[in-house]
């Protein structure tokens, strides 16, 4: 159980990255959805889902490898050195290849021209992002949380005060007759039509900032190609890249496809597409809940592989995840008349319908990563392949078949219904490789209860008790109550694990 605080502390650092940080971050969505329209941010959108395909080609999944064969100190060096001359050598490729086909790229995107430029300051963001990964897996792999987390929270911090000064400072100065000192200053390089723009050159900014910080975490490497390590770490970590654009593919392909599925004109697609991805905004407390876990997780995993009660301790590990997400759930749709005021026009409430289905769905993804811990310590990454290439197709199928007929909701279902499949698969195939003894009963009691109180409350308590006051004190109740049930059921374990 000792094993289980040490990974709640680690996950409570890298939380203060990817959770708190982003809760800050998460102010960029009222800002966006205040500055843009729906179909502007749409295109925001958009392109940042290609940026995510993009970056698991890039990086294909050499901080994973580094993680597998750095864990010997001795070779950690050489390990280090081979995986980040490697990156660098065809980051360098892709981005120059890449710049010169930007146009046509955005052309077969059906990007407008205006926003055509946008891609090759994409393509910098790129590189500098794939370029910091080694480093902070280095971070992570050193157990050096801490630093890992002040970086990733300056690079967030950067990222906002970027965004605050090109959106909205600088258009009320140039504005305000009362710093017409100023105007002088800024019109000659800032141009309001630049528009959504600035959001992108907000992140060059961030992403150069946190690569800059790195640069201690460069020390010792050497362009040191060795080309039988090298093999090794590609042949562990390719069939991982094939499951990694699985991933993205469930993640991020809704985003691509809504803007062309929709039976729309391109207008009202892209305002559709707008509304579906800020919305998707307001279940990123579990998305970010799960992020945190996976960083902390998935190097313990690894680190105590060896440990006789592996399985035991890693079977509770996805129990109390599953339980703490489930706590998220229902505080983010009880409260859901609080939490849609994030997104600042109104125009974006009308999708609120699919937050509890993504909510749901990313709680499933969290369970996922730690059901599929076997492949990974089993060297069996091609099991992953399939898994996440079943998952892609899925994803796919669906969204192409529910997109034209129920819009944005069809790609929100299309997501959960993935990712439960993609739990059911890994556990009965993972059985044969390395069981892990899970409290099943104890899962499903506590997700049908969490359901249950959603549904009391959606169904009865909030449409009776809409407008006062009085409804807030009780959905706290139905929070607390579900709480104590779960402790009921497991406070000698719980007593267990607070005591050593």
């Amino acid at each position: 159980m000792a094993l289980i605080k040490k990974l709640a502390g680690d996950t409570t650092v890298y939380g203060l990255s990817s959770v708190l940080g982003k809760v800050v971050n998460y102010l960029l969505v009222p800002l966006y959805t205040y500055v843009f329209a729906e179909g502007q941010y749409g295109i925001v959108s958009e392109l940042y889902a290609y940026t995510a395909f993009v970056m698991v080609l890039l990086l294909y999944r050499m901080e994973t490898a580094y993680f597998r064969f750095g864990a010997d100190r001795e070779n950690r060096q050489r390990v280090f050195n081979t995986g980040l001359s490697s990156i660098v050598l065809s980051t360098l490729l892709f981005a120059v290849v890449f710049m010169l086909l930007a146009n046509p790229f955005g052309e077969l995107i059906k990007l407008r021209e205006v926003h055509q430029p946008l891609i090759k300051i994409l393509v910098f963001i790129w590189a500098m992002d794939v370029l910091c990964e080694m480093p902070f897996a280095r971070l992570r792999l050193e157990g050096k949380a801490l630093r890992f987390a002040g970086i990733k929270l300056t690079n967030i911090g950067v990222n906002i005060g970027m965004n605050l000064f090109f959106l909205l400072l600088c258009p009320y100065l140039l504005q305000s007759e009362s710093w017409s000192f100023l105007h002088g200053f800024i019109e000659p390089w800032y141009d309001p039509d630049f528009g959504i723009g600035y959001v992108f050159v907000a992140n060059f900014i961030a992403s150069l900032t946190a690569l800059v910080l790195l640069i201690p975490q460069w020390s010792g490497f050497a362009f040191q190609f060795d080309t039988g390590l090298w093999k090794k770490m590609f042949w562990y970590s390719s069939p991982l890249i094939i499951a990694g654009l699985a991933g993205i593919t469930n993640e991020m392909l809704d985003r691509v496809l809504l803007k062309h599925l929709l039976p729309f004109s391109l207008e009202e697609n892209e305002r559709q597409l707008g509304i579906y991805s800020a919305c998707y905004k307001l279940a990123i407390f579990m998305a970010l809940f799960t992020q945190a876990f996976r960083y902390a997780a998935e190097p313990f995993f690894f680190q105590n592989a060896k440990n006789a009660k592996a399985p035991e301790l890693y079977a509770a590990i996805g129990k109390y995840f599953f339980v703490v997400g489930l706590v998220a759930f229902l505080v983010v749709t009880l409260y859901l008349d609080v939490f849609k005021h994030f997104l600042r026009r109104e125009g974006y409430w009308e999708g609120l319908g699919v937050v509890p289905i993504l909510l749901l769905a990313n709680l499933f993804l969290g369970l996922y990563y730690n059901l599929s811990v076997w492949y990974k310590l089993t060297d069996k990454t091609i099991m992953a392949s399939w898994i996440g290439l079943g998952g892609a197709l899925i994803t796919a199928v669906l969204n192409i078949w529910w997109i034209p007929i129920f819009g944005y909701t069809g790609s929100a279902w299309a997501t959960f219904i993935c990712y439960g499949i993609m739990c059911v698969a890994s556990y009965y195939i993972g059985r044969n490789y390395f069981r892990l003894p899970y409290e099943w009963k104890n899962l499903f009691l506590y997700l049908f209860l969490a359901l249950a109180v959603f549904f009391l409350h959606d169904q009865f308590i909030s449409p009776s008790m809409e407008g006062t006051w009085t409804v807030y004190p009780v959905r706290m109740m139905l929070i607390i109550g579900f709480l104590f049930v779960v402790w009921l059921r497991e406070k000698h374990k719980l007593r267990e694990l607070i005591a050593t």
